[in-house]
């Protein structure tokens, strides 16, 4: 081979090699990112779960009144401590298995005003907010 095959050889190879990186963003993580993500998310969603009762109980307070924050944030709160703490389960036991996310926000104290969903679902309820980030995807 002269230098002129050797030469177009490597540019056609760069241009091969540069073309998956053009979708990184569709694909932000590689496998073993998305295995330790979940893990991570299993691991503190089922840890701190029950900090969805204050959570709830202070985000309806501010959207309502203390009484309405009380009584119906304490409801709803525990059943989001419940809700999160059981998919925190489930992301542990299928941590091998690439998903989706099961729960928005993926850590209780991400974007701590909005309401938490499961699996993308708009759950319909009394004082649900949504963030400007929860764009329902």
């Amino acid at each position: 081979m002269n230098k002129k095959q050797i030469l177009t050889a490597c540019m056609m190879t760069g241009v091969l090699l540069t073309g998956p990186s053009a979708f990184a963003d569709e694909h932000k993580h590689g496998y073993f990112s998305c295995l330790s993500d979940k893990i991570s998310q299993g691991f503190f969603n089922t840890t701190t779960g029950f900090i969805e009762l204050p959570k709830n109980i202070i985000n309806i307070s501010h959207d309502q009144n203390i009484f309405v924050g009380l009584t119906w944030g304490t409801v709803r709160g525990v059943a989001h401590a419940v809700g999160r703490t059981v998919v925190g389960a489930a992301e542990l036991v299928t941590s091998p298995i690439p998903t989706d996310d099961y729960i928005s926000p993926p850590y209780v104290w991400d974007r701590f005003s909005e309401d938490t969903r499961y699996f993308g679902l708009n759950l319909p309820g009394f004082w649900t907010s949504y963030g400007p980030l929860d764009d329902g995807d």
